[in-house]
Order: C-alpha cells, then structure tokens, then sequence
C-alpha cells in the first residue's frame, strides 16, 4: 500500500475531468490544470448524498483502513474483513489470540464457522471449473463465510448446469446469484482520452522516479499506444509503456506533462486525493468516469474473480457503483484516499448494475509508483 503524508503531498491530476468531449465541445490547453468542468451528470440526488457523507469520511476512513490493515496482518488466518451496517470494523478469526488482537486494535473480530484453507479450496475449485465460462465469478463473502458464485443473463444451458453442478458438489458453502446483463469491459470503440479508436478515462496520476505517468485500465492500454485529449488527436496526453490484461486490469502510461492534483466530482468541484488504500467489504465509494460522472455505492466484495468475454481478471474489487462503456479506467475512491480503477460489470446507470475495480495498490507497487 502507498500512502502519503498530507504535508509531502503534491497536487495530483485525475484526467476523468476531460470526460464526455463532444463535437464542439472545450478541450485542454497546454500549461493548464487538466481540469475542464464538465455538465453535472451526477443528478442533484448523488451530489446531495455525497455531501451528506462528506462529514462521516474521515472516521469511516479510518475504519475501513484499520480493517484492511488487520487483515493483511492475520493473513491465512482470516477470511477478511467488513464494515458492519453501522460502520464498525469486523475482521473474521480463527482463535482467541487473534481474537484478542483484533478487539484490542479497536475492531470487532468474528470468529469463522469454515476455515479460510476451506474457502480457499473452493475457490480453487471454482477457478479449474469455471474459468473458461466467462459471464461468471466469485468471491469471498467475509460477513458470511460462505463463496458468493454469480452468472449473468449469458450464462445458460448446458454451461449453467454446469455451474449449478459445482454449486451443488460443493455444498452449503455456496450461495448463488443472478445479476442482470451482461459482464463486459467498459472501453468503447468509436468515440476524456483517446487512442486507436477507442475511448477510456484516465484514473490516477503518479510518481516513478521523478517522473510523471497515469494509470488507467489494462485492457484500454493493451490497445493503445498513445493516448489524446481528443479524437482527433491533437492533444497529446501520453505514451503506453506498461499493461496487463486479463489476469489484471492496469496500465502505465508516461505523461506528457504533469497536471493538477484532483477527482472531477461533475458539479464543478473537485477532490483532492493524498493516499492510496485498500477497499473494505461495506464501504461506501465512490466512482469518476468519462461516461456517467460521478456515482458512488457500496463495496461488496474483494479478491473477487470474474470472467469476462475477454479473459479472467483477479483481485478485483465488486462494488453497487454503476459504470457504463468508456469509463473504464476511471478512478473509484472514498475521501482523499484512491481505491482503484474501473475495469467492467453488468448493467447500466439507468437500471442498475456492477462493477468491478481493479485495486490501485497493485499497480503502484508493481510500477514502484506512488500517488502524487
């Protein structure tokens, strides 16, 4: 994980705010801060909403990141953690000594009626059984010790049968859920940033080495070399040096130049990010794409697999935030604190649906980046 301190901080540059470009519409100009307010897409709703949160941020911040630090802590000895409905840390455990810890940290341990290595074989037999159908996933609930199997409205016939036969084979354990649509990736081809034909939003900037680059999804940067303001191609933002997709879902991309330091919340504000975090199983999030702006929802699980037409990415974070084509990439967030960036779901932000987010710790550390 990759956290900053506010008093090191620089300005940090989210190029979601380039969203939405039309025919006509504004675009960048050199030596400006990357940030071109947009329409409010949100609805006065979801902004009413964030701004009522906005005073709880700072404690739930520091809920959701002492859960995620005790899970990394207790490792194999625990199935994760969540935040309870009124906003409570719980980290599952397997013993009284880590009970014990976890209580003494502040947070509230449940003890686990299946061992993690028992959800590990399941989802082990999940991956060898069901990778090869995409439209499905899982993950681990932590609230429920039990592996939560979804299928989306392509999976039927003999390929359900075949799913609900490994339900079945595996037990009690299981829990099965329809969500409707279609599981797909959210690049678009054919209409901010551009490149090749397709259009994605950018997530974070970062640091290496002094230097500066984004992030942005690895199955927009597995297709794009150099990447611009506009559809035409007359703004340079960048240079694709690094991505992996599937498996991930991350991208580097060198910048031209470094930018201002913050999310576009589509109301002509804006959100400084100082950290990088990870997701915790109840956490309200966040979300800032090139398409729908900004939509915020619940975590509802991580470590999630799910098998897209394209490939399996792993790791993910599945969240209620509803996300359409040409967010991916974008960046899903809680506060000032980067959570990850869009990769692809079900559904649409008119019915509903979800998504998954590839967590953005993982590319800074591989990258040796850090938010800046």
């Amino acid at each position: 994980m990759t956290r900053r301190n506010a008093a090191r901080k620089t300005r940090l540059r989210t190029v979601v705010t380039w969203a939405a470009v039309t025919a006509g519409s504004a675009g960048l100009v050199a030596g400006s801060l990357y940030a071109v307010r947009m329409p409010d897409q949100s609805g006065g709703g979801r902004q009413a909403t964030l701004a009522g949160q906005e005073a709880s941020n700072t404690r739930k911040r520091s809920a959701s990141a002492l859960a995620a630090e005790l899970a990394d802590r207790l490792g194999p000895r625990t199935a994760g953690a969540y935040l309870d409905a009124a906003g409570r840390p719980v980290v599952t455990v397997t013993n009284s000594a880590d009970a014990a810890m976890v209580r003494a940290a502040g947070a509230v341990p449940k003890a686990l009626p299946r061992s993690p290595a028992t959800l590990k074989r399941i989802t082990a037999a999940l991956r060898q059984s069901t990778s090869g159908i995409p439209g499905t996933g899982w993950a681990v609930d932590p609230a429920t010790s039990k592996v939560t199997v979804w299928t989306d409205d392509s999976v039927t016939g003999r390929r359900m049968a075949a799913v609900r036969r490994m339900a079945r084979e595996l037990g009690p354990a299981i829990r099965m859920v329809r969500i409707p649509g279609r599981l797909r990736t959210f690049a678009l081809g054919g209409d901010a940033i551009f490149g090749q034909g397709t259009r994605c939003s950018l997530g974070f900037n970062v640091k290496r080495g002094g230097q500066d680059f984004f992030l942005t999804a690895g199955h927009c940067g597995n297709v794009v070399r150099t990447w611009t303001a506009d559809q035409q191609g007359g703004q340079a933002l960048g240079t694709t040096v690094e991505s992996s997709f599937p498996g991930d879902d991350f991208a580097l991309v060198q910048a031209e130049e470094a930018g201002e330091g913050a999310v576009n919340l589509y109301n002509g504000q804006s959100q400084d990010i100082t950290e990088a975090g990870e997701a915790v199983v109840g956490q309200r999030v966040t979300r800032s794409g090139s398409t729908t702006g900004l939509r915020d929802g619940t975590v509802t699980a991580v470590n999630a697999t799910v098998n897209y037409p394209e490939g399996t990415v792993t790791g993910a974070i599945q969240t209620t935030v509803c996300a359409e084509p040409g967010d991916s990439g974008g960046s899903l967030f809680s506060g000032s604190t980067a959570l990850g960036l869009t990769s692809g779901g079900s559904g649409d932000c008119q019915s509903g649906g979800v998504t998954f987010f590839q967590p953005v710790t993982e590319p800074l550390q591989i990258f040796g980046a850090e938010v800046s």
